[in-house]
């Protein structure tokens, strides 16, 4: 072990005094030869004759002083930083080439890193909880309808958290957003905030610790207990200005005295992982009995006991609800048909865009394949011109595999700048993407560049190099030494053989740019479908804000307050239309049952979305009353019972029939007769079709908040002061609050579909571009190399013209190779994202059709220019260019 040590101390030893040995090593081999040369005269011969023969009986000086060196020191390490300093000469020289170079692979490997970071972040790293992969989702209805099908009753939650053996510990939250909406009072004017109900162990559960203050006690989730209040770090940061001191203190809550117990860490974001692109504020205790006989009100999660699996939980599940139902014996408060279904809670938050990130994952995989495999022309074009440079390297006694090792030497020297300019524009976009609150994607604010991605960067940058660089150096390296030194390159058999070589990697790169370029126009395609939809009401010229009135849940009070607001806000003038619901179609939603009085059959699903309004409303939204009449204001609760339904609840109601002035049942307390129908409209999704829907008018049941909508030709900011204005006189306390577009609601709802759109368009459009100047490269060499049998044909009399037709029928010939196999590689992968697309056929002609005429035409373009070049060729020029 000592004498290895030893050894090793010396070679690195040996290593750093490299210079004073080289030094040394030529001395000696000078002195010998000398002596060689001397001795040589001394028997006759001239001088340089001496010399010469002195050179031949001792070897390549090169070569010996090669062998030398490797017997000393770190070898690989002396030649790989001669290697590096050789690549830095070379590249510093061809500057032009090394920026194009680093350009490109910056585009590609940047790309890569924006798009793994978010794969990362929504399907590959854990959630940020503590051994989340054992917190499990409960979803209700198999997750399908409305909040109320997805959501479970107070005792269905208690009664099953009591007696299942699969879970450590239950707990739950109300996603009934609207509910828990509230305001700061006391600090200038009053400020809206979101906060949300949580149970009372539901940051413990999750191993949530605050960065101040304490979690909720046990007390403070019960009737009569302390009001309490957890802070997010970004209200403490922007509200409190980041004050350590709030802790403890009491604030006014709407009308409510609450103390600040703690403050979360600034890595949880409830928004981001349960409800994508909503801010939460604030969370307070959830005290169970105060909503226990309200319904559907609660979200679940639970920890999972090690060694339990989902399929397992979800088995004790499908066996004990039915237990525990007949236990109840149709107590109000359990709901008779509940089911449920249970998911792992990353399953929940994004499996449903799993296959969407993997088509980007490989849309982007793509592009870095072209970028590779255009570089690879770049170094073959740039080959040509070093060919004498590796011939006479090789001529002194470099190897092949010397030769290979300088050249992917140069390649990931390249790789690298490519990848570090390619970090620094992911990050940017990283950063960008993580503070767009736009994008309804989940865990989007926590995108980052962490430890995976700098891994992820470093191998996407390995593996560039030596793609685009093996088949070059491989090439380059193996050429005949002979024809190389003595032939000028332009008309060598390896000028040929890179030509055709060139020409290969062409076809491939339209192969490619076709599979992307069909993918994006399947997608944009069912983008376009989606924009078309009829929503069922028209988004364009509405907008609303949220309205704080105090009717003391009085019906008579609320008809009053609200009737005197819509004619103000009437009145003023650039409003169309206005009124008042509690939920918006695309926004929130909850559902209750509905059915044809006397048709109620338990088997049965009845539910409907149901939306609390005031007159006015259908008029300011934009809907369509397909028959019957709109609320009046005295349609109050004294009077009968009245509801608005759509087409989707009268096909499934009253089949064939008209249902206006029939009776319903299910919604409320007693009979409700039907005044009305409505079109359609979308209430879940853009892409869902209607479900049966309600409309409840705001005298006859108690809304969940209120929002104001109103139509109007005017910009909503130039209608905020006189509206806020009518708030204020009417409710001092109305909290200052902004409009929003009804047209963004309807953004928000397609923004993951035209995120995923828009990043593979821009993949495929980089795609057509590196296509483009791949053929460009290709037939612009091949132009070159053919410059003197050009200016032959030309002095035989072959016409600019007949010139020009032979280059584009070439480009034109690699283009349709190209197409062809990218055409069949497009229709597997069509039907491979073909859940992905909305109305569009996988096989849609029109896609396929304008991809294939996308490519034939920007290969004549890009062919065009060096044509045009090749038909100007002087015949006399070009003959004695050789």
């Amino acid at each position: 072990m000592a004498y290895l040590l030893r050894y090793m101390l010396a070679r690195l030893r040996s290593f750093f005094r490299k210079a004073p040995l080289d030094r040394e090593l030529d001395a000696e081999m000078t002195s010998h030869l000398e002596m060689a040369v001397e001795e040589n005269i001394g028997r006759g011969m001239h001088p340089e004759e001496a010399r010469r023969q002195a050179l031949v009986r001792f070897g390549g000086v090169q070569q010996a002083r090669e062998q030398q060196r490797e017997t000393r020191g770190l070898p690989w390490l002396d030649v790989l930083l001669q290697d590096l300093r050789f690549t830095l000469r070379t590249l510093r020289r061809d500057r032009s080439f090394t920026i194009v170079a680093v350009l490109i692979l910056a585009l590609g490997i940047g790309a890569n890193i924006a798009v793994f970071s978010v794969v990362n972040t929504l399907l590959l790293r854990p959630l940020p909880f503590h051994d989340s992969q054992q917190l499990a989702w409960f979803a209700g209805n198999n997750g399908i309808g409305g909040l109320s099908d997805v959501t479970y009753r107070v005792d269905a939650y208690e009664d099953y958290a009591r007696a299942n053996h699969s879970f450590q510990e239950m707990t739950a939250f109300s996603p009934y957003y609207s509910l828990s909406e509230t305001k700061l009072v006391g600090k200038g004017e009053p400020k809206p905030l979101q906060s949300v109900w949580v149970a009372g162990n539901f940051f413990q559960m999750l191993g949530v610790r605050p960065v101040l203050g304490r979690l909720f006690l046990p007390e403070e989730s019960v009737m009569g207990g302390s009001p309490a209040a957890l802070l997010s770090y970004a209200l403490w940061q922007r509200q409190f200005h980041a004050d350590p001191k709030i802790v403890g203190q009491a604030v006014t809550l709407g009308q409510d005295r609450v103390t600040i117990v703690g403050v979360l860490p600034e890595t949880f974001d409830f928004g981001a992982v349960f409800v994508p692109g909503m801010k939460i504020d604030l969370f307070v205790p959830l005290k169970m009995d105060t909503i226990r006989g309200w319904g559907h009100m609660l979200s679940v999660i639970g920890r999972l006991k090690p060694g339990v699996t989902i399929a397992q939980a979800q088995a004790e599940a499908n066996t004990l609800y039915p237990q525990l139902r007949l236990q109840a014996h149709g107590d109000d408060s359990w709901s008779t048909d509940i089911v449920t279904s249970m998911m792992g809670l990353k399953e929940y938050i994004s499996g449903k865009l799993r296959q969407s990130l993997i088509v980007l994952w490989c849309a982007v995989g793509l592009i870095l394949l072209i970028v590779c495999v255009n570089l690879s022309n770049l170094l073959l074009a740039r080959a040509s011109s070093r060919s004498k440079e590796f011939a006479m390297r090789s001529a002194l006694g470099a190897g092949r595999g010397r030769l290979v090792r300088q050249l992917l030497t140069e390649n990931l020297v390249l790789s690298g700048a490519g990848a570090v300019l390619g970090l620094a524009f992911a990050y940017a976009v990283v950063v960008y993407l993580a503070h767009q609150g736009s994008i309804a994607l989940p865990l989007l604010s926590s995108l980052r560049v962490d430890a995976s991605v700098l891994g992820w960067t470093l191998l996407v940058a390995l593996a560039a190099g030596l793609l685009f660089g093996m088949a070059p150096a491989l090439r380059t390296s193996g050429g005949n030494l002979q024809d190389a030194l003595k032939d000028g390159g332009h008309n060598a058999s390896d000028g040929r053989k890179h030509e055709r070589m060139r020409a290969l990697l062409v076809v491939s790169e339209i192969g490619l740019a076709c599979v992307l370029l069909v993918g994006a126009g399947l997608l944009l395609r069912s983008f376009l479908n989606v924009l078309r939809v009829d929503l069922g009401f028209e988004p364009s010229r509405a907008a609303a804000i949220k309205v704080d009135y105090d009717d003391g849940r009085n019906p008579e009070r609320r008809g009053a307050i609200l009737q005197e607001m819509l004619q103000r806000v009437d009145a003023i003038p650039g409003i169309e239309a206005a009124g008042i619901s509690d939920m918006l179609p695309l926004d929130r939603n909850r559902s209750w049952e509905l059915y044809a009085k006397g048709t109620y059959d338990k088997t049965k699903n009845y539910d409907a979305f149901v939306y609390v309004v005031t007159p006015g409303y259908i008029k300011a939204m934009g809907m369509r009353l397909r028959s019957g009449r709109d609320f009046y204001w005295n349609d109050a609760g004294k009077s009968e019972h009245v509801i608005i339904i759509n087409e989707a609840a009268a096909r499934r109601e009253w089949p064939g029939q008209d249902p206006v002035g029939r009776l319903a049942d299910g919604i409320g307390d007693g009979d409700t007769r039907v005044v009305g129908v409505i079109s359609d409209v979308r209430e879940s999704g853009v892409e869902e079709a209607s479900s049966p829907q309600v409309l409840v008018p705001v005298m006859q049941a108690n809304p969940n908040g209120a929002e104001l909508v109103v139509r109007t030709k005017l910009p909503p900011e130039v209608l905020a002061s006189s509206v806020m204005g009518i708030m204020r006189q009417m409710n001092p306390g109305q909290p200052a609050t902004e409009f929003r577009p009804v047209q963004q609601i309807v953004d928000h709802a397609t923004s993951p579909r035209r995120f995923f759109v828009l990043l593979v368009a821009t993949f495929a459009a980089l795609g057509l571009l590196l296509a483009s100047l791949g053929i460009y490269g290709v037939i612009s060499y091949a132009v070159t190399r053919q410059t003197q049998e050009i200016g032959i044909r030309m002095a035989l009399g072959a016409t600019a013209g007949r010139v020009q037709k032979d280059v584009l029928a070439r480009t034109l010939r690699l283009a349709l190779i190209g197409i062809g196999l990218g055409t069949v590689a497009s229709f597997i992968t069509a039907r491979w994202i073909v859940s992905l697309l909305f109305a569009t056929e996988p096989t849609d002609l029109l896609t396929f059709s304008g991809t294939i005429l996308l490519l034939a035409m920007t290969a004549l373009i890009a062919g065009y220019v060096p044509a045009r070049r090749a038909s100007r060729i002087d015949p006399m020029i070009a003959l004695r260019a050789n």
